[in-house]
């Protein structure tokens, strides 16, 4: 007979599949301007299990109840620091070794399904709701990913963007 699983049940069940590290990935938010869209990105790298956020330039930060409405208490357990500038966060994971990525629809994009496992770790940058991310970045990025999309609509919400992403970019590393 069908059950839902009650919280305790579905915790057990995927502890099963929690690495003792997180995923070598770190997003980095480039001024988004809901705190919504913050905390849902707080909630899927919470259940993604990456290293950390970093929150450039306009992004909202915790404590803030907006990104804790839709955060569910993941402010608390995912690391996340604040950078004003995301160009020197670029080039410290760049001199850190990690492959920097936009998340972004460009004439020089790449399918997300189409990253390797050489290319880990990685920073994914997410960017403005309204403007994406920023060209700054993008000229700064080593890899430039987009999610291809099948209907009329040209883009994804940002926080449902960066889920899809994320989950992508991990079924690379588990194989």
């Amino acid at each position: 007979m069908l059950k839902k699983l009650e919280s305790d049940e579905i915790l057990a069940r995927w502890s099963k599949n929690r690495r003792a590290q997180p995923f070598p990935v770190v997003a980095i938010l480039d001024n988004l301007r809901s705190a919504y869209n913050v905390g849902s990105i707080f909630r899927t790298a919470e259940c993604a299990h990456i290293e950390k956020l970093i929150l450039c330039g306009i992004t909202p930060t915790p404590p803030h109840g907006g990104i804790e409405k839709t955060a569910l208490g993941t402010t608390k357990s995912v690391p996340w620091e604040y950078a004003l500038s995301v160009l020197s966060t670029i080039e410290a994971f760049k001199n850190k070794g990690y492959t920097i990525a936009s998340l972004e629809i460009t004439n020089q994009s790449i399918p997300v399904q189409e990253i390797k496992k050489e290319h880990f770790p990685l920073a994914l940058i997410i960017g403005n709701e309204v403007s994406g991310v920023s060209e700054a970045a993008l000229s700064a990025s080593d890899l430039i990913l987009e999610i291809p999309l099948f209907g009329k609509k040209e883009s994804l919400n940002v926080s449902i963007a960066f889920g899809v992403a994320i989950f992508l970019l991990l079924e690379k590393l588990k194989k």
